[in-house]
């Protein structure tokens, strides 16, 4: 059954509600809405989909299939669009030095629209480096209702029999750069390196704050390593609409999620993955979106006491589709709160906690992506804080 709300009580009643408000709804009635209609939520849905990069093609799709799961939980969803810089693009020339501010233009853009809009809560949807963590940044300025959903990793591409991903590509440039091989092996390892939709496939930026996303609550449990092409994303979508209406109704906002200790968390997941040091940037960005002190020597901190466990590129073997089919994020997490690593009282997006969500996790003895806390690949993450004269600030 439909939920209803009281839309009196929530920030789109300044748009939609009231004899005042009738030329706000003449716009409403011009997009198709009815009477009906302008009585739900107005649920965000933002997007950062584009055509500029593999990593943010199936975006929009996804957030078309997350309108089904907003109506069916009495919403009426919004869709807007964001930029994004893609690293793997813009890198090695001028290009990276917009690489960073897209961080702050992709949290101020949403913030601008669903604050001018008057939106009640919002489905925040990303692909790559940037833009998860300006995505999340949003949500925590904006502190209504929401759910933050990655697009999806890449397939691996195969080459000469091996997995290979773009980061292959990089190397083998400069393997031709130093007399080591032919420029027909650099053609041909380009062309298969990136075999469809997806951001990439090892440990970077965005499989990495993907992990962030689950570790700190934001996302669904195990939403976030399925790769790109699979047609599971669209059912995710689907229930991550459907559930941010559940934290509209039960009033769970992004600062109720994302607590110091639920910080720390996200940053022992990152050193237990093998993941980017972007994350050491991007964390006490979130943070401070939320009111948390919570800097990068404490980043520091917590990969200096958290063993490495998934053997993930570029340091390990495996990619993300394969951290899926082991047992995903919360596989991870299963071994990582049974090794007291974790605070599994922090509460997440479904509306339980952490623990509560991991309780519903069966460890996976076979799989050989994601290693027990007591048999790590290495005891410590791989963040030094480094302080004293050298290091002043």
């Amino acid at each position: 059954m439909t939920r209803t709300f009281d839309k009196s009580r929530l920030p789109s009643r300044h748009v939609s509600v009231g004899p005042e408000r009738a030329p706000h709804r003449s716009y409403y009635y011009a997009m198709g809405l009815d009477e009906e209609q302008i009585a739900r939520p107005f649920v965000a849905l933002a997007s950062a989909g584009n055509n500029s990069a593999p990593c943010n093609t199936t975006l929009d799709a996804q957030a078309d299939a997350a309108q089904r799961g907003v109506i069916e939980g009495g919403g009426m969803p919004r869709r807007f669009n964001t930029i994004t810089v893609t690293d793997g693009i813009a890198m090695g020339h001028q290009g990276m030095k917009s690489s960073l501010v897209s961080r702050e233009v992709i949290a101020d853009s949403v913030e601008l629209s669903v604050r001018g809009h008057c939106y009640d809560a919002i489905v925040a949807f990303a692909g790559c480096d940037k833009s998860l963590p300006g995505m999340m940044m949003a949500m925590l300025r904006l502190n209504v209702p929401g759910i933050f959903v990655y697009g999806g990793s890449i397939m691996p591409g195969r080459y000469q029999d091996r997995d290979v991903t773009v980061v292959d590509v990089f190397e083998v440039v400069g393997k031709y750069a130093a007399g080591a091989c032919p420029l027909s092996e650099v053609h041909a390892l380009e062309k298969v390196a990136c075999p469809g939709h997806g951001a990439c496939g090892g440990q970077y930026t965005a499989n990495t704050m993907a992990c962030v996303a689950e570790a700190i609550g934001l996302s669904l449990p195990n939403s976030n390593m399925v790769p790109a092409p699979y047609s599971t994303r669209e059912q995710i979508a689907v229930a991550a609409g459907a559930q941010v209406m559940e934290c509209l109704a039960d009033n769970l906002r992004p600062r109720d999620i994302c607590t110091r200790e639920a910080f720390i968390n996200a940053a022992r997941v990152v050193a237990a993955t093998g993941g980017s040091t972007n994350a050491a940037l991007h964390l006490p960005a979130m943070a401070s979106e939320a009111g948390i002190d919570f800097d990068l020597f404490d980043v520091a901190e917590a990969f200096k006491s958290t063993p490495y466990i998934a053997d993930l590129k570029p340091g390990g073997q495996y990619v993300a589709k394969d951290m899926y089919e082991a047992g995903g994020v919360y596989m991870l997490m299963k071994t990582m709160l049974a090794g007291g690593l974790l605070n599994g009282d922090c509460i997440t997006v479904t509306g339980k906690t952490l623990g509560e969500n991991i309780d519903q996790v069966t460890w996976n003895p076979d799989q050989k992506v994601i290693y027990d806390v007591k048999t790590p690949l290495s005891p410590t993450g791989g963040v030094v804080g480094l302080r004293g004269s050298l290091a002043p600030d």
